[in-house]
């Protein structure tokens, strides 16, 4: 569905041509050919060898790494879904890769192009709300049956956890999560606490098991809070003397990221979410993983040795 769901965002937008598309699935490749008229090719490898300058890999996180590194090779910018890989070795590698052949890579933690995080961000950055000193989300709702080879942390905790990390502007120092499975085959609930530098807090509470969805995020600054719905795309503002809405112009938040990849193909100024943006998030959610199964906080270590200009992620330890 969200590979879809590319193919119909970048079809709608100007100055992009939308060359081909690769799927094993023949019978939804067909339906997506006679929808938009382009080449299709049941392997990937075929695609590859067109022309091409940027490449939306949508497939099982297990196949990321493969799938990301062929992009690569092949020359094209790149942008993958979240998490960026199904482990954190594998990740790195697809970080390695895309610097040592300056492509641009980007990860597909679409959230951050959530109007409502984006005006959130926006007022932060503005000093309005004071110093942030706590960050909790709320991401519940029914289990959707095609997840079937992570859990919840991995599937959406990730979301927020890299929210988090965004409007702090800062990486996950320590992590201890309480979670476990009463339907599932993998955790199906999840409530994780996130240490910040300088003491400051994130809680990331999710589930499979609520039978609505709340998608929620409530920052806490020492002049004011702000209360935000991800569906609604809604902020709230409150302070000691009033309550005020934001404004926020809603626009569907895979158009804003999409716009994003493709202006960063051209302008390597444009800031994108990277792949040490999305190997934070991967570290910690699985470090959070390894929290609920141990008992214990976990505390998260990334090391990024870097030549100048090339930003080459060489080791990374949870």
């Amino acid at each position: 569905m969200m590979g879809q769901n590319h193919i119909r965002t970048y079809s709608q937008m100007n100055g992009v041509d939308l060359v081909g598309i690769a799927d094993v699935d023949e019978k939804r490749l067909s339906a997506l050919l006679k929808q938009y008229g382009i080449e299709g090719f049941s392997d990937y490898q075929e695609l590859l060898k067109q022309d091409l300058d940027a490449v939306s890999v949508v497939v099982p996180t297990t196949l990321h790494k493969k799938v990301g590194l062929d992009v690569i090779n092949a020359g094209a910018n790149l942008l993958i879904e979240k998490p960026i890989a199904d482990s954190v070795e594998n990740a790195i590698d697809i970080i390695s890769a895309a610097h040592q052949e300056d492509i641009r890579l980007m990860v597909g933690h679409i959230e951050r192009f959530n109007p409502a995080v984006m005006k959130t961000k926006e007022i932060i950055d503005s000093g309005e709300l004071g110093n942030i000193v706590s960050i909790s989300t709320l991401r519940v709702g029914p289990y959707n049956p095609r997840i079937r080879d992570v859990g919840v942390i991995l599937d959406i905790g990730v979301h927020d956890v890299d929210v988090i990390s965004y409007l702090y502007n800062s990486p996950v120092y320590e992590v201890y999560a309480i979670a476990g499975k009463k339907i599932h085959l993998f955790e199906d609930h999840a409530s994780i606490i996130l240490r910040f530098e300088n003491d400051r807090a994130g809680v990331v509470e999710t589930n499979w098991l609520t039978p609505h969805k709340t998608r929620q995020f409530t920052v806490i600054g020492t002049e004011g809070v702000a209360y935000g719905d991800y569906l609604q795309q809604k902020l709230v503002i409150h302070d000691k003397e009033w309550i005020k809405e934001a404004k926020v112009e809603k626009k569907e938040p895979l158009r804003n990221e999409l716009e994003c990849f493709v202006k960063a193909c051209g302008d390597r100024a444009a800031n994108i979410v990277s792949g040490e943006d999305g190997l934070n998030a991967l570290m910690t959610a699985k470090a959070s993983i390894s929290s609920y199964k141990s008992k214990t906080a976990i505390k998260i270590s990334s090391i990024f040795t870097r030549n100048p200009g090339d930003g080459v992620a060489e080791k990374a330890s949870v």
